[in-house]
């Protein structure tokens, strides 16, 4: 097991980093290997980030699922992740960068909305390849350090249930965003759940368009593309497959300066098994 030096808590630029920055602070901050799939953590076994922790997305970043009640992936209670933040030595100073092997999608931008949500403001996301910095096929010790302080009660940015989603997606005044693929929004293919489409109502904008060259767009044409919703953000709400690509979307709204959208955390897995309206086409 790799042993860590104490940290020095330099200043980290949010909600995105550089692998320059990450390259010269490397040994000062704590980082999350969030790649998904099924063979995540053989990925990760195989070579990861010097240092870097393996945030499992079923088991750390997801509670046991039933997909009708909460989707695919629902968030763990709030105190399971507090200790598992600990387990990875993470407190309220502790400078965090998550990355992935998939331009954050899978599944950096779900961590970071996650410790954004425990009240962590120092967190980011790596803006290229994880695979430019120095690499290593040891893991670091688990940290066993008490579990991060509580600041609220539950988590601290928007979400919301399948009944408020039901209310807005016929509202005028709001949006219901899905971030999945055309081709499974417009329900012409469905890989993972029983029913295919989406929620009446929705529109498309995947979050694979984001990014461009494994980078993400600047933040000024992510800011164009999200106002031509005419809404401002906090009349927003994402939605994917299971509350994890939708964060994605979220992270760019951040760096576009517009934080404040909701996730639906069931998404599609759990809006097309409570039998609400459902719809097939762009």
């Amino acid at each position: 097991m790799e042993e860590r030096a104490a940290y020095r808590s330099p200043m980290l630029p949010t909600p995105l980093v550089t692998v320059d920055w990450v390259r010269a602070n490397l040994d000062e901050v704590r980082v999350l290997d969030a790649r998904g799939g099924p063979k995540a953590r053989e990925g990760y076994d195989a070579a990861h980030v010097r240092g870097a922790h393996f945030a499992d997305l079923e088991r750390d970043l997801s509670a046991p699922d039933d997909p009708a009640r909460g989707g695919r992936h629902p968030l763990p209670p709030i105190d399971a992740f507090r200790a598992t933040l600990g387990r990875w030595g993470i407190g309220p100073e502790t400078p965090v960068v998550i990355y992935d092997t998939s331009g954050g999608v899978l599944a950096a931008a779900r961590a970071w909305w996650m410790l954004r949500a425990v009240g962590h403001e120092a967190v980011a996301v790596l803006d290229g390849p994880w695979d430019a910095l120095p690499t290593t096929d040891v893991a670091p010790a688990p940290a066993m350090a008490p579990p991060y302080p509580a600041r609220t009660e539950g988590w601290a940015l928007p979400t919301v249930e399948a009944d408020e989603v039901d209310l807005r997606r016929v509202d005028p005044a709001w949006r219901v965003i899905d971030v999945r693929a055309p081709e499974r929004f417009e329900g012409r293919v469905e890989p993972l759940d029983p029913v295919a489409g989406h929620i009446a109502g929705a529109v498309n904008l995947p979050c694979a368009a984001n990014l461009e060259g494994g980078r993400f767009l600047d933040s000024a044409k992510l800011r164009e593309r999200f106002e031509a919703f005419g809404v401002p953000p906090e009349r927003l709400v994402l939605n994917c497959g299971s509350g994890v690509t939708a964060c994605h979307t979220l992270l760019a709204l951040e760096h576009a300066g517009l934080p404040g959208a909701s996730l639906y955390v069931g998404s599609w897995s759990e809006w097309c098994r409570s039998g609400r309206p459902q719809a097939r086409g762009a």
